[in-house]
């Protein structure tokens, strides 16, 4: 079992919510503050260190198994898996931007959001 932030589709309502295989929700969560956020594409959003800003997201106890057979292999290539810092100062798994997609042309700001639900609401 690992704790695991989910900041966009697989949170609660999302598409990918189902690939969690019922997963038990521990609780809604924010990240420290120390990450940019962004929409990539608006197709998904994207965590990487080095920013100022806290996301929103919910965190799960999900087995090993489902984020292997589940949940890893429905990611987009510009992810991969990571560990983050939680507000709390907890470490927990989370999916962060790949270093390589940075400089993305794909990539919209949305640092002052923090939050992807909010995000798609305002567009």
């Amino acid at each position: 079992m690992v704790l695991m932030f989910l900041n966009g589709g697989g949170m609660r309502g999302g598409p990918l919510h189902e690939q969690l295989q019922g997963a038990p929700l521990c609780c809604v969560a924010r990240s420290a503050p120390k990450y940019h956020y962004f929409s990539v594409g608006d197709r998904f959003p994207a965590m990487h260190e080095g920013g100022s800003g806290s996301v929103v997201g919910e965190v799960y106890d999900l087995p090993l198994a489902v984020l292997r057979d589940h949940l890893v292999p429905v990611e987009p290539p510009e992810l991969e898996l990571g560990v983050i810092e939680l507000e709390d100062g907890a470490a927990c798994l989370a999916t962060v931007l790949r270093s390589s997609f940075v400089d993305s042309g794909e990539l919209t700001d949305i640092t002052s959001v923090g939050d992807w639900r909010a995000y798609l609401a305002s567009r």
